[in-house]
């Protein structure tokens, strides 16, 4: 596909300039209360006019459209995949399996400390299989129901679960959106991944054992509360693994799009909720009866549709030939090495999702190791902020008052330690794939 270079062309700086107004607006969400989804995807339809008019003026109309299909392809691999994972997620959540785990896990008496590093762990590991918002969601719920008495406890606990689920879905390809794009994209195969858990484990471990010691040392009362599981919530969550099999079976030995591997698994879903429905209106048990087409529903289209207007948007911007100019500087003059470092921090401050998007699409000639190293990066990078992850947003709403931004910010030096050793890890014991 042939591409014009119109960075400095007014189609180049005035789409820039869209970019970065819609950029803001996303930024300052919280104090305009306009959902992110709206400026991006008005950015994201206005960049691609632009870019059409000035193609048309060049009498190249045909390869916009090339462009633009692509993009298309890309999004919609990545709007399947994830519709279903989020459907599976909502699904548990009815069938009370959240709930179930966050009552078993206040009721056991354990001090602040074991529970410190118990919520901690498990952010770590469930982020792998789930999405980083809603390990972080279910762990804080815990947190916060044992931490009442200990305001202290809450606010270092946060901190623990936005960095352990950040850090914990960095190894696994289905951990976070980043590690979808690049198995997707199909720069490193699926178990290659997997060379990043002691890395991300670092990452993770370094800040807790810092935190560890300004922790109370005293243990709460032990709650009483009894939470069942809906019926067929054990058949959710078994269906939920198989599905994930069927789009790794689907990449891997049929070298077919996960995504469709995924839309495999909505259909176990849905005929799970038909044998449910039938049975529970037999029994008369309301309980029983699940609606598959309601979890749809209830999937959160703000993401989505965010999704769309950057990756659209991001994408633009590599048409106009800005991710080109981009890449020379990082990539070229830098060095992947430090370019990788460097994009891993800044997605304390810009969201992660842009940043990969953007190296995705200036693919610059990089080993595994380096793809490995931006994946981590920009997978854990975010943690050092409050701000800079969807876990860490999530939390500051959920425990108002107690985890703040400043009170992430006390520990944001133990968690650049964790971010840098991290890297050290990976390059060290990795040193073969660079």
């Amino acid at each position: 596909m042939e591409t014009l270079d119109l960075t400095r062309h007014w189609a180049g700086y005035f789409s820039l300039a869209i970019f970065l107004l819609a950029y803001v607006l996303v930024i300052f969400e919280e104090a305009t209360h306009m959902r992110k989804s709206k400026p991006v995807m008005l950015a994201a339809g206005l960049i691609w006019a632009v870019i059409g008019v000035a193609y048309m003026q060049a009498g190249l109309s045909d390869q916009v459209h090339e462009h633009a299909t692509h993009v298309i392809e890309e999004y919609g691999e990545l709007f399947l995949f994830l519709l279903v994972a989020i459907t599976y997620v909502n699904t548990m959540e009815e069938r009370r399996v959240f709930d179930v785990l966050r009552a078993r896990l206040v009721g056991m008496g354990l001090s602040y400390r074991k529970l410190f590093w118990l919520t901690g762990g498990l952010a770590f590991f469930l982020s792998g299989v789930l999405d980083n918002l809603t390990t972080a969601l279910v762990m804080g719920a815990v947190v916060m129901a044992v931490g009442r008495e200990s305001p202290r406890f809450v606010a270092m606990g946060c901190v623990s679960i936005v960095v352990a689920a950040n850090a914990g879905g960095a190894f696994t390809p289905f951990g976070d959106i980043t590690t979808l794009m690049v198995w997707q994209k199909g720069k490193l195969a699926f178990f290659e991944f997997f060379v990043l858990f002691l890395p991300s484990l670092v990452n993770w471990l370094v800040p807790a054992a810092i935190m560890h010691f300004a922790l109370p040392n005293a243990q709460p009362a032990p709650a009483t509360e009894r939470v069942m599981a809906k019926p067929g919530a054990l058949g959710v969550v078994l269906l939920f693994m198989a599905t994930i099999v069927t789009a790794v079976s689907f990449k891997n030995f049929l070298h077919l799009p996960p995504a469709m591997g995924m839309m495999l698994g909505l259909g176990y879903l849905q005929m799970l909720s038909f044998l449910l429905k039938k049975r529970g209106r037999r029994q008369n048990n309301g309980d029983m009866v699940l609606d598959s087409f309601s979890e749809i529903q209830r999937v959160e289209w703000d993401t989505l549709l965010f999704f769309f207007g950057i990756l659209f948007a991001v994408g633009g911007l590599g048409v106009l030939g800005y991710l080109a100019n981009a890449s020379e500087l990082l990539y070229t003059d830098l060095g992947p090495s430090i370019a990788n470092s460097i994009l891993g921090g800044l997605s304390a401050i810009v969201d992660n999702i842009p940043l990969m998007f953007a190296v995705l699409t200036m693919d610059p000639a990089m080993s595994d190791g380096q793809w490995l190293l931006i994946t981590l990066t920009c997978g854990v990078g975010g943690s050092m902020l409050s701000i800079g992850s969807a876990a860490g947003v999530a939390l500051m709403g959920q425990a108002k008052g107690a985890y703040t931004f400043s009170s992430h910010l006390k520990w944001t030096w133990a968690i650049a330690l964790g971010y840098f050793a991290a890297i050290g890890v990976h390059m060290v014991l990795n040193a073969h794939l660079f």
